[in-house]
């Protein structure tokens, strides 16, 4: 093997095919043709003396070779890039690309805030800010912090978590006028109610009554949706009763345009947390982001301290 063929990014574009089981998806996240994710790969197999990948017409998977390949190549590539952090000293820790995953809708209300202003302090840092509400795969996507509300299992992760969301019961002034105003948990049933398609179980309420009392009820609607951001229209036209984010309406609450109803009775609040992809934990720029969200995200409506 001529070690001089190994070079950083052939062996970066080997990580992230393995990673993506794709060529052409690494190919447009290289901002590169596929030709060259192609020739890359051979050029790293042919110095390294094995095969490393194995390819079918539908997907590239690592060879038992690619496997301990992989597994090396990762660190390598992540002491270089912290070695280079150290030698830059702080301005190290203040250029390159950070890429994060966020729930959609607190994404585009308050998360993309914070991110322009931690650019604001750190101009030379980009960051990548993908929305979805689907649980990803961090490594699969590349994608190197992730903010996400409710309970987490991926214990392969760094878990930093940053809080409870706190959930309120609102509707329209319109709808209310048109419907009456509840006045006990027991009245919902007879009410619409707007419900995430995408959370199981959203057809039972759950609430906990100022006493601590807990009530289970049934809660149906007409209108389904899978995004919060549409679930805040469809209250502000009056469409129903949701259990919502304080930060999906503070400002609609604000403006009079949604009211909160059964105060005393609220839906049990949901954890928000930050998923950190263990090999990119320590580079200078990621912990910078990371910190800077734990200090500021206390600042969003109706976020509580964690439990």
């Amino acid at each position: 093997m001529d070690r001089s063929d190994v070079t950083l990014e052939r062996m970066r574009t080997f990580v992230r095919v393995a990673e993506r089981g794709s060529l052409s998806a690494v190919a447009r996240e290289l901002g590169v043709g596929q030709s060259t994710v192609t020739r890359h790969l051979r050029e790293l197999e042919d110095a390294v003396g094995v095969p490393l990948l194995s390819r079918t017409t539908r997907r590239v998977t690592m060879t038992d070779e690619g496997s301990r390949y992989y597994a090396d190549a990762v660190q390598i590539l992540r002491l270089v890039e912290q070695a280079g952090d150290e030698a830059r000293g702080t301005r190290g820790a203040s250029a390159g690309t950070i890429r994060i995953s966020c729930t959609a809708a607190l994404g585009v209300l308050h998360i993309s805030r914070l991110i322009f202003a931690f650019q604001d302090r750190y101009p030379d840092i980009g960051v990548d800010l993908s929305l979805t509400d689907e649980r990803i795969d961090l490594v699969r996507e590349g994608v190197d912090i992730a903010l996400r509300l409710g309970p987490l299992t991926d214990s392969s992760m760094k878990l930093r978590a940053l809080g409870q969301s706190r959930r309120l019961l609102v509707a329209s002034p319109a709808y209310l006028a048109a419907r009456g105003r509840p006045a006990v948990p027991q009245d919902l049933p007879d009410h619409e109610g707007i419900r995430m398609s995408n959370i199981a179980g959203s057809d039972t309420l759950a609430l906990q009554g100022p006493g601590g009392e807990r009530h289970a009820v049934p809660f149906g609607g007409r209108f389904r949706v899978d995004h919060g951001l549409a679930a805040r229209e469809a209250l502000v036209a009056g469409r129903g009763i949701a259990p919502a984010h304080h930060w999906l309406v503070d400002d609609l609450l604000a403006a009079g345009r949604l009211e909160v109803i059964l105060p005393d009775y609220t839906p049990p609040p949901i954890p928000l947390s930050m998923l950190i992809l263990p090999e990119r934990a320590g580079i200078a720029r990621v912990r910078l982001l990371v910190d800077f969200l734990a200090e500021r995200i206390g600042g969003i409506p109706g976020i509580g301290k964690p439990r």
